[in-house]
């Protein structure tokens, strides 16, 4: 039951994750601002999550400083603010499949900072070296290739319900033609280069401050900075408005369900499972936003669509067996060491003094029994 809860809660994060971006298309669609909209959906995120960190971590949050604010700052300005607008606006220009794949990007674009910035090493010597150098090649290769080739297109059922059949909507389409694809794809890799810094600069503020604390912390600044931002591009009050209408429910469902919701599950999932078993499921929201974007946007979908999607499927799941196995080749050289060590002090000090050396009431000079020397050679 333990196990069947994990998957059941990493497939609903996935699918809230997904539906995020399909309802990014239909309210930008609609006529709003995707800089506005990822302002509110900050707003709600940062609403869920601070009762949250207050209730779950009141007792062991440290004391606030100014060293932990600067972090929230730099934080917030990659995972939230920059991350989430380069991703917003990379959907005005190409499909929502395009922009989910492109996100599984990421890992490969962290791996490839954290070699740059000697946090991570791609020791091309031992297996997992290769399995992460070839994981990284088979996802930018993906990359290029949903760039590049379009080939025939691919005819899905259709329920004759499509979402983006308004005047906005065609206006949209009107500008997705205009301007390249290229300057979405631009966007998009922006968008993984910043969370990927993220990922590497977070975990230095999780030394120093609980995980649902450090989230809230990043939501309210980002929510800042988006706002700030959002102002800059937008200053007509009547584009601010929220009605009772998609342009509510999307940043509301995106804040909660996908930032506040979506991380709490992931939390819960990485402490059970481990990072490496809550990444797995990440291509399920690439499957879900290809079916749904094609059914209900009446998105197109291209062989070379899904040979790009595959390929950077399979590069990120090579990238995170490389990593479990580096991380299990360390794990064993490591109990060896110390296997190695115990076994050279029974042998060169005697029974006597290993004796001594892991009981420390135990002196050297001290006799023991035969059943007691056999035992603590045996361990």
């Amino acid at each position: 039951m333990a196990n069947m809860k994990t998957v059941i809660l990493m497939v609903l994060s996935q699918l809230a994750s997904g539906s995020v971006n399909i309802f990014y298309k239909i309210v930008v669609a609609d006529g709003m601002k995707v800089q506005i909209m990822v302002f509110y959906r900050l707003v709600f995120a940062t609403a869920f999550m601070v009762p949250l960190a207050f209730i779950m971590e009141r007792k062991r949050r440290p004391r606030f400083s100014w060293k932990i604010l600067f972090q929230g700052v730099i934080n917030g300005l990659l995972g939230a603010a920059l991350g989430s607008n380069f991703y917003a606006e990379s959907l005005i220009f190409t499909t929502a499949t395009f922009s989910s794949a492109m996100s599984n990007l990421t890992p490969a674009v962290t791996i490839i900072f954290a070699v740059f910035m000697g946090m991570e090493s791609l020791d091309i010597r031992r297996l997992a070296g290769k399995a992460k150098l070839l994981g990284t090649l088979l996802g930018i290769g993906g990359a290029l290739v949903l760039n590049l080739y379009k080939g025939m297109k691919i005819n899905l059922w259709s329920i004759n319900i499509h979402c983006l059949h308004t005047a906005n909507a065609t206006e949209a389409t009107t500008a997705q033609q205009t301007h390249s694809n290229i300057l979405g794809s631009i966007l998009a890799f922006l968008s993984c280069a910043s969370y990927a810094s993220w990922l590497i600069f977070q975990g230095k503020m999780r030394q120093r401050y609980p995980m649902y604390s450090s989230t809230a912390l990043m939501c309210f600044c980002g929510a800042i900075q988006a706002g700030i931002y959002a102002f800059i591009r937008e200053r007509d009050p009547s584009a601010w408005k929220l009605g009772w209408n998609i342009r509510l429910f999307t940043p509301a469902y995106a804040g909660i369900a996908s930032s506040g919701l979506g991380v709490t599950i992931i939390a819960w999932c990485t402490k059970l499972k481990g990072p490496l078993y809550v990444s797995s499921f990440y291509p399920l929201a690439l499957i879900f936003v290809a079916i749904v974007g094609t059914i209900v946007l009446h998105e197109e979908l291209h062989l070379g669509s899904i040979i790009g999607s595959i390929f950077i499927v399979i590069g990120l799941y090579v990238v995170l067996w490389g990593k479990a196995e580096e991380k299990r080749v360390a794990e064993t050289e490591a109990l060896k060491s110390n296997n190695d060590g115990v076994i050279e002090i029974i042998s060169y000090a005697g029974v006597n003094q290993a004796t001594a050396a892991i009981v420390p009431e135990f002196k050297p000079d001290d006799q023991i029994d035969a059943t007691s020397a056999a035992a603590l050679q045996e361990a």
